[in-house]
């Protein structure tokens, strides 16, 4: 049962995918410059992206072990880690130069281990403390957060990088100070959903939620990989395109990045106060969201105007935004307390490695033409929305089969999980 959480708390946990998602975006604008200072080709300056993100993979881990021992003592190192990969990579580019690109990479492999254990593990801990129609509202507003960071971070990167190359690097540490007291202070994490349970009937329990509803979570998990590898490929093209086609620099190139990103923020932030316990609307909404991002890349073949360029990348921040909060409601709902944080993570792992293949891959395909590019981007978001509407069923997410009623004991179990309230006598932890 979810206890009872207030926006002191929310605010400490928003913090968490705020400072994480800065960790990719606040260095997009400064790549240029990065690559100029170390005389990196295109790959390279890439993998300092991708660098941060393959550590997305001990993401389960962090999932499983927070289940066992509890979410703040995984957040808590996490972030520290984070804030130490940033002074190595920082120091390392100050005193080194030219010669600092490994311990720079180096640097950001420590901050991707660190970031394994926090905003996947926030969620989780969202899930935790937040119950009923608060649950997506909170949900929704951490996603805002996670958007909001991705808004800031190109403003903010490009405005550090008039500084240096690398004040961006040493940024990290200096932010991650206050959402650790906020965790640590404001956050009461409850102990009831703790898995008692050994490890082989921890892992027996998982088992059974991927067998009963793996069609529907496996969607789920390429929907959110699909997305954040579109929109950090994307914003890795963008950053290009300013400079070279649109003479765009600094602090005006972030300030244009930022553009998607805040149709994202604030359609994220909408799209979690209109869900609510609209179970049936989440589907269509995740699947209008995909359909979206395909239809603005494909429309990016027809017209090579600047402002239309910029309208269809912002339909690509809505659609991103509408399917997100989506994402992340079915996913911490379908499972209890004792399993959420392995199945969150595992989530979090696909959106990271959406974010490391991103930049990769859309350097590539713009290395033989745009395109290339707005097709196959086009192409993976409509393969999204296509499995989205048909393997994402209501029936799994409410728990109905055929139409015919469930147990009473599994009809309650199912309330709880899936946000629902009887007309006659709301649940206990169910806030009207």
């Amino acid at each position: 049962m979810a206890a009872k959480a207030g926006t002191a708390a929310l605010a400490a946990i928003s913090g968490v995918p705020f400072i994480m998602v800065l960790g990719n975006s606040m260095l997009i604008p400064v790549l240029p410059e990065i690559k100029e200072a170390l005389n990196l080709n295109q790959l390279k300056v890439s993998m300092i992206i991708t660098a941060f993100s393959v550590p997305g993979l001990l993401i389960p881990l962090a999932g499983f072990l927070s289940d066992r021992i509890g979410r703040k003592r995984i957040i808590i190192p996490g972030l520290i880690l984070y804030g130490l990969g940033g002074i190595i990579a920082g120091l390392a580019a100050a005193f080194l130069q030219e010669k600092s690109y490994t311990w720079i990479v180096s640097g950001r492999i420590i901050q991707g281990i660190g970031a394994a254990g926090t905003t996947p593990i926030a969620m989780a801990l969202t899930g935790d403390l937040f119950a009923g129609k608060k649950r997506s509202k909170s949900l929704g507003v951490v996603e805002a957060a996670n958007g909001m960071g991705k808004v800031v971070s190109p403003v903010l990167g490009a405005a550090l990088g008039l500084i240096a190359w690398y004040a961006p690097f040493l940024f990290f540490p200096a932010i991650i100070v206050p959402v650790v007291l906020g965790i640590w202070l404001l956050v009461k994490e409850p102990a009831a959903g703790r898995a008692r349970q050994s490890v082989a009937q921890y892992m027996q329990s998982i088992k059974k939620v991927f067998a009963k509803k793996s069609a529907m979570l496996l969607t789920s998990f390429w929907a959110g990989m699909t997305a954040l590898l579109i929109l950090f490929g994307v914003l890795f093209f963008l950053s290009d395109f300013l400079e070279k086609n649109a003479g765009i620099y600094g602090i005006l190139k972030g300030a244009a990045l930022a553009i998607p990103v805040l149709f994202m923020s604030a359609t994220s932030y909408i799209t979690g106060l209109l869900l609510k316990k609209k179970i049936k609307l989440m589907k269509w909404l995740l699947v209008a969201g995909l359909g979206l991002m395909a239809l603005s890349l494909a429309a990016l073949n027809l017209y090579q105007s600047i402002y239309f360029f910029f309208a269809g990348i912002s339909v690509t921040g809505i659609g991103t935004g509408l399917l997100l909060p989506c994402l992340n409601t079915i996913i911490t709902s379908t499972v209890d307390a004792a399993e959420r944080g392995l199945v969150t993570s595992l989530y979090g792992s696909v959106r990271f490695l959406g974010v490391a293949a991103g930049p990769p891959l859309f350097g590539f395909l713009m290395d033989n033409g745009n395109a290339y590019m707005y097709w196959s981007g086009a192409a993976l978001a409509g393969a999204a929305a296509l499995a989205a509407l048909f393997f994402i069923r209501v029936r799994d997410m409410t728990g109905r089969r055929g139409g015919a009623a469930a147990p009473l004991a599994a009809q309650q179990a199912v309330r709880t999980a899936f946000l629902f309230t009887p007309a006659r006598k709301p649940l206990p932890d169910d806030d009207n």
